[in-house]
C-alpha cells in the first residue's frame, strides 16, 4: 500500500502562456509530469520549458 505521507509527490506542470493566448499555433495545453520534494520546495513550483504550441520555451506552474 501506499504512504499518504511520501515525501516526493508527483506533479503537473501546466502551460501559462496557452492558457490565456487564444492566437497560437494549434489549439491545446502544454502539460509535464515530474516529481518534487515537498519538504524542500511547498510553494509552487515554476519551471521553464518547451510548449510544441507555442513553439518556445514558455514558463509552466504546477498545477493542483
Amino acid at each position: 500500500m501506499a504512504k499518504s505521507k511520501d515525501v516526493r509527490i508527483v506533479i503537473t506542470l501546466e502551460c501559462t502562456e496557452c492558457r490565456t493566448n487564444i492566437d497560437k499555433r494549434s489549439p491545446g495545453v502544454s502539460r509535464y509530469t515530474t516529481q518534487k520534494n515537498r519538504r524542500n520546495t511547498t510553494g509552487r513550483m515554476e519551471l521553464k520549458k518547451f510548449c510544441p504550441n507555442c513553439n518556445r520555451h514558455t514558463n509552466h506552474k504546477e498545477t493542483k
